[in-house]
């Protein structure tokens, strides 16, 4: 079963890492896919979050990295044939808005979301975060760096 994991990922965090490598332990293959937000303004190109994408799915056969930015993430799903979305949650509040767009995508295409759960560990990290962090970091050391993949994909196997 193909799968789609859809996101602004402005920057990517490991917390979309860790989401993308548990996803591709449980489908045939999944997409992940830079997507227009209208409601976020892109602090990075398209293209250097689809880089990075790549270097954090280093080592997954089965994922695969593109972009749409233009239509709703059915009209994506509907095109590529994938039946179901991954969206990664920290808490109630991403659920509360997951939620309605879960429905939504459901009601318009029937599109299943399957949602996971964040490790605990990196529960705390959001883009906003990071990049607000590297906006105001003031010493050598006091920086987001820790909080994005590692090169190479990372430490964690698969």
């Amino acid at each position: 079963m193909r799968a789609l994991f859809p996101g602004s990922f402005d920057p990517v965090t490991q917390g979309h890492q860790d989401v993308l490598r548990r996803a591709a332990l449980l489908f045939d293959e999944v997409v992940v896919c830079v997507m227009f937000n209208a409601n976020k303004s892109g602090r990075l190109p398209v293209t250097e979050r689809l880089d990075r994408l790549r270097e954090a799915a280093t080592g997954l056969s089965n994922v695969t990295v593109d972009s749409h930015t233009g239509g709703l993430l059915v009209d994506y799903c509907r095109g590529a044939g994938i039946d179901v979305v991954i969206r990664g949650v920290r808490g109630v509040a991403d659920l509360d808005y997951e939620m309605p767009m879960a429905r939504m995508n459901h009601e318009l295409a029937g599109v299943e979301t399957f949602f996971i759960a964040a490790d605990p560990a990196l529960a705390h990290i959001s883009s906003t975060l990071v990049t607000t962090m590297s906006q105001q970091a003031r010493e050598p050391n006091d920086d987001a760096s820790e909080l994005l993949p590692a090169v190479g994909g990372g430490s964690e196997g698969s």
